[in-house]
């Protein structure tokens, strides 16, 4: 660490040794972006790793889920979570389409099925769930649902890099899933994402629309956007991908240090991974629940001032923030499951060069000594 700050999370950077290579060779090919070498090699080795058969990279994972919404036509209502990052349902009002938010399993944090059949109108046409902190959705009755309506299901899976959902990748539910590659994330290529499509035939619609709709030289087919990931970032993920398994048993012994520790602390609950799940450890939330003697507020305040930061994610929900306070599912009323859970959760320090003394700081606040 450069600093005494320990923050919420910290990029994995490999040896820049090992960067500099590939940098010589974009420098020497002339080949910066639009699909070259590097880009290719990416997709072709993050499909092998992750399990599934068609990957397209992006610059960022919010022009990747408003290329999906496009890509899957959607039209009219999507039916989502208001507990995530602001990007998910952003990229539904992206697409002139209506976000319809619907609560939480209290267990999960996930989107409850039990309240997607309910908010189902005739102008609902997809449902994107988020696997929250890498906890997989009930992705079987989500499907059977949009099944029986007839809906597309495209799933925000950026917290669900290299997720296995009972020994297969969970990235291969729904129709399309779309994971982030932001430097706060497990696996990451300073800015990037991707979507995973289950065929050709749609990667090359969706290659096409991250490209402008560029068909050929002479061929526009649709009104893309510019969402191409460059050489640089593809590079840096190749790179990253070498290291990536040993980045995560890292953080899996931080995440274990944590359980082991924190356990018996009353009015603290620890988040349970899915037993029928990998976790890989992108995130570290707690609850702070009544019995404990500071507020989740002070205890927040009380790390940061201690030079410790922590964050209180996701506060607010999406539902209560101002552009979206007009849409009639937004009403606390209607979503009482995730406005609990906001004001109780924090999500502690864990990366991988997270030093067991810094985190033993973090444990011994929060145990008040």
């Amino acid at each position: 660490m450069t600093n005494k700050t320990i923050p919420v999370t910290q990029p994995f950077l490999p040896e820049l040794s090992e960067f500099v290579p590939y940098l010589e060779q974009i420098w020497d090919n002339r080949w910066l972006t639009n699909n070259g070498p590097f880009h290719q090699e990416l997709e072709a080795k993050l499909a092998e790793y992750l399990g599934v058969e068609h990957v397209s990279l992006f610059n960022n994972a919010t022009i990747a889920l408003i290329t999906a919404l496009q890509a899957m036509r959607i039209h009219g209502e999507v039916i989502t979570t208001p507990y995530s990052f602001v990007a998910t349902s952003h990229s539904i009002m992206w697409n002139g389409l209506e976000p319809v938010f619907v609560d939480i399993d209290p267990t999960t944090f996930n989107i409850d099925p039990a309240k997607i059949e309910a908010a189902i109108t005739p102008r609902t046409t997809a449902i994107m769930p988020v696997h929250c902190y890498s906890n997989p959705c009930d992705v079987e009755a989500i499907q059977k649902i949009a099944d029986n309506y007839g809906l597309k299901v495209i799933y925000d899976a950026a917290h669900a890099f290299g997720v296995k959902y009972k020994g297969e990748s969970l990235l291969k539910w729904g129709d399309l899933s779309i994971l982030s590659f932001h430097a706060t994330k497990v696996f990451n290529t300073f800015e990037g994402g991707a979507i995973i499509s289950p065929d050709a035939k749609t990667k090359q619609r969706i290659d096409r629309l991250k490209n402008f709709g560029i068909a050929d030289e002479l061929t526009v087919t649709a009104p893309g956007i510019n969402g191409k990931m460059s050489e640089i970032n593809a590079a840096f993920g190749l790179v990253q991908l070498k290291h990536i398994d040993d980045a995560m048993a890292q953080r899996q012994a931080v995440d274990s240090r944590y359980r082991r520790e924190l356990a018996e602390v009353t009015g603290i609950t620890l988040y349970q991974h899915d037993i029928n799940a990998n976790s890989n450890f992108s995130y570290f939330p707690i609850l702070v629940e009544a019995e404990y003697p500071l507020s989740r507020d002070e205890l927040y305040e009380k790390l940061k001032a201690n030079g410790i930061l922590s964050r209180r994610y996701f506060y607010p929900i999406i539902s209560n923030m101002p552009m979206y306070r007009g849409v009639a599912s937004a009403d606390t009323a209607h979503l009482p499951l995730a406005n609990a859970l906001a004001e109780k959760v924090l999500c502690l320090p864990i990366f991988n060069e997270l030093t067991v003394e810094q985190q033993q700081q973090v444990i011994a606040l929060i145990k008040g000594n």
